[in-house]
């Protein structure tokens, strides 16, 4: 049934009803109900317990009818099996206890065994999918570069100072710090789609940190091999990270199915930059979320505008929902997407 929804077929570049909408980090503070899960439980204990993370996942579905729900995860949970000492600080992110800097620090890490080390992930997903029904699961992870970031800086960054020298000075301890998360990256949404995912998201949160250049360089080759492995799976894939106006042509050569745009680069510019053989997901402003309703129907109609007729387009934002988003401008704005038609 999945096959037939309008996102997927909008990933596909095929026709279908009404434009599709769905928004990155969906479920989070700005809903009631998870503030309440948070002052129980740590993001942590909530990622790893299997009923909380179905119920966080499918409520953005039921109570705002967007037309994809995505697995409630985080792009570190991967880490902790492959021997990485971290926590999730509230408002900060996560924070690595050992950076990697150096060869040896590598000797660290084993391979991700993706069923054996996180059963809780797969069984979350498989529940995901018998509540919704036809409504597509989207599965997803961290891109090598960005996981890379958080454990050469040991956290968020503004500068990237120790990943891009570390990446410039010891381009094999960067080659194979890369190659070991790329295979963690494919295992676990492999994985992911085993158990049911219907679609797949990358996320290079911080890849726009780079230049074209060392993009080119550092991770387009292994960003090729990920997406070569990807659509093998036959689901749609999506790759997203921010900054990348400049980036979009390299990260189309990578090979999804899917172009995430943040809200830097104007939707009919993407498209003139990277063809028509890729769908593009995107981009509002998540900021206009926060304000008056007005606000968020000038920006998104502005967009939809600019896409109109494209057969291959997904709404969304060009980042995440913030925790100040009002819920009820959330929901209006899928009924408002949801008045514009697909291409026929």
């Amino acid at each position: 049934m999945a096959s037939t929804s309008r996102f997927i077929e909008a990933c596909w570049g095929r026709p279908h009803d009404r434009v599709p909408v769905w928004f990155m980090r969906q479920a989070g503070r700005y809903q009631e109900g998870y503030r309440n899960l948070r002052e129980r439980y740590s993001f942590l204990e909530m990622a790893h317990n299997p009923e909380i993370c179905t119920e966080v996942s499918c409520r953005p579905v039921e109570e705002l009818g967007v037309d994809a729900a995505i697995l409630f995860s985080d792009i570190m949970i991967p880490l902790g099996p492959m021997g990485v000492d971290f926590d999730i600080r509230e408002h900060y992110g996560p924070v690595i206890a050992h950076p990697i800097r150096e060869a040896g620090d590598l000797a660290r890490l084993h391979m991700l065994q993706p069923e054996d080390d996180l059963p809780e992930v797969f069984l979350t997903v498989e529940q995901i999918c018998r509540r919704l029904g036809s409504v597509p699961v989207i599965g997803f992870a961290g891109a090598p570069f960005t996981l890379a970031s958080y454990l050469i800086e040991g956290g968020p960054s503004r500068t990237y100072q120790n990943t891009k020298r570390l990446m410039w000075e010891q381009p094999s301890v960067w080659q194979g710090l890369l190659d070991m998360l790329a295979e963690a990256t494919v295992r676990h949404l492999t994985a992911q789609v085993r158990h049911g995912a219907q679609a797949i998201q990358v996320f290079d949160s911080w890849v726009g940190a780079l230049s074209v250049e060392d993009y080119r360089q550092f991770v387009l080759p292994v960003m090729k091999g990920v997406f070569n492995r990807l659509n093998a799976l036959g689901v749609p894939t999506i790759y997203f990270g921010t900054a990348t106006g400049s980036l979009l042509p390299l990260m189309r050569q990578a090979g999804p199915t899917v172009l995430g745009v943040d809200w830097r680069t104007p939707m009919s510019e993407a498209r003139s930059r990277v063809g028509t053989q890729v769908a593009l997901q995107g981009n509002l402003d998540p900021v206009t979320l926060a304000g008056s309703w007005p606000a968020v129907e000038d920006h998104s109609t502005h967009i939809l505008r600019e896409m109109s007729g494209d057969p291959a387009f997904v709404f969304n934002l060009g980042h995440g929902v913030p925790p100040e988003a009002k819920p009820d401008n959330l929901k209006r704005l899928v009924e408002w997407v949801h008045q514009f038609p697909g291409p026929a």
